[in-house]
């Protein structure tokens, strides 16, 4: 009978010790990985990896941290001006992370760089850059934790608000000051102020009607082709395919733009409004009926192709919109 129960208190000391001491490396493992990577952060918001860094402190367990990370392409030879931009706004977001007094060992920030992690590109089949990962405690990532930059573009705002969204950590997002805008600003007040006190005894321009009306149609057209939108989302200018180096300044989607695509629009819509403002002169002005005929054929061709032109982008990005004129 004392042999049963040796034999049973020996079986039970036995396998329970063992995952005690297995338990005992995964925290001790755990307890290392975190504090490197708060060592790191110490150092630098945005940690560097490379692929050996990647698979051990972000792929392998354990871990109980989330990382965010930015996959790009800084270097200078693989032109990617998006990538700058976006590595600006990243780090605009990680050191707002760093520097608050909310901050944890619960989430950090990393990059990877095609020149020193291609074998990571390849491990997640990846194509592009600039993209942003969500690594979740555990398990894999979702689709939901892969950050749709055409659509949200990638100012630290919106990169906040994906990080709250994956992880309920709210981030307020601190710029460095900017002394352009109101120095930008003031030089223009300066010289309204200079140009008004030189005419200080003729101030009938700014009774013209003619002055007024080109700065309602200027604000008109900017305000119309989406300025607004860049400023609040900050898409980038246009997007390059990493894999054929072709340049796209017109976005697929009817959800997102790029910056030149408004740059576009915006000239697009001036050279229809001039050919109507042409069509209207030729039709009420004085002038020679010879000059007559000639801004009539000129509104007329401005008109319909740039307004063919804006039909086509807006069939581009609308897919299965039925209609068109001139270009198909």
């Amino acid at each position: 009978m004392f042999g049963k129960l040796y034999s049973t208190l020996f079986f039970i000391l036995f396998f329970c010790h063992e995952p005690s001491d297995a338990q005992r490396k995964k925290e001790t493992l755990l307890s290392e990985k975190v504090t490197q990577m708060m060592d790191w952060t110490s150092k630098r918001s945005v940690i560097r990896m490379n692929g050996e860094k990647f698979r051990r402190f972000v792929k392998a367990p354990p871990r109980n941290y989330s990382v965010f990370i930015m996959f790009t392409a800084l270097q200078p030879q693989r032109q990617c001006g998006v990538c700058k931009q976006a590595d600006e706004e990243f780090h605009v977001l990680a050191n707002s992370w760093h520097y608050s007094s909310a901050f944890t060992n619960r989430i950090f920030f990393a990059s990877v760089d095609f020149d020193e992690g291609s074998d990571v590109f390849q491990m997640l089949n990846m194509n592009s850059a600039p993209t942003f990962l969500h690594f979740p405690p555990k398990g894999k990532p979702r689709r939901s934790d892969t950050y749709e930059l055409q659509v949200r573009g990638f100012s630290a705002d919106q990169l906040a608000r994906w990080v709250a969204d994956r992880t309920d950590v709210q981030i307020r997002v601190i710029r460095p000051p900017n002394y352009a805008g109101p120095l930008l600003l003031g030089f223009l007040l300066a010289v309204i102020g200079g140009l008004a006190y030189l005419r200080r005894n003729n101030l009938e321009f700014l009774f013209n009607k003619n002055v007024w009306a080109f700065s309602a149609l200027c604000f008109a057209l900017i305000m119309t082709s989406g300025q607004m939108w860049n400023h609040i989302r900050g898409p980038p200018y246009a997007h390059k395919n990493p894999n054929t180096g072709q340049v796209s300044y017109i976005h697929g989607s009817s959800q997102a733009q790029f910056v030149a695509e408004t740059h576009i629009v915006l000239l697009f819509n001036g050279a229809v409004t001039a050919g109507i403002i042409l069509l209207c002169e030729a039709a009420t002005s004085d002038i020679d009926t010879g000059k007559r005929k000639i801004m009539c054929v000129a509104g007329m061709c401005l008109v319909m192709l740039c307004f063919s032109w804006l039909l086509s982008i807006f069939r581009a990005k609308y897919h299965g919109y039925p209609y068109s004129f001139l270009m198909g």
